[in-house]
């Protein structure tokens, strides 16, 4: 970990990485992607990531990532599947970005809080 992130609490270092990922342009994500997840205040205390034009959340801000977040996967014939990777549980299926951060919001981990500075073996 940098001497600087060090000083920083794990809120700032979260705010910091939502700023990056809400001013990414179309070429890494559509950008109503993020602006879904960040509406909901127990997701916008998560680390943001992008891959692939994917939104991914944990609850640490360092890898290995924690993978028991759902994530919104886009299907080609429209909507979303909502999946937590960690068990392979189909959480559900959207219709709208809307009501994927909903599903995702709804369905956290027990004991889900803000994202702590480390991995996912930190939590």
């Amino acid at each position: 970990m940098a001497s600087n992130e060090k000083s920083r609490s794990a809120a700032e270092i979260v705010a910091a990485e939502w700023s990056d990922i809400l001013s990414y342009g179309t070429d890494l994500i559509n950008p109503a992607v993020p602006r879904a997840a960040y509406q909901h205040p127990s997701l916008r205390e998560l680390w943001p990531m992008v891959s692939h034009g994917v939104l991914y959340l944990s609850r640490c801000t360092q890898y290995p990532w924690s993978r028991d977040v759902g994530t919104a996967f886009p299907q080609s014939a429209g909507g979303y599947r909502v999946r937590r990777e960690s068990d392979k549980t189909l959480i559900g299926v959207a219709d709208t970005l809307e009501e994927a951060y909903e599903l995702i919001a709804a369905n956290l981990p027990d004991n889900c809080g803000p994202a702590v500075v480390g991995t996912g073996e930190d939590l």
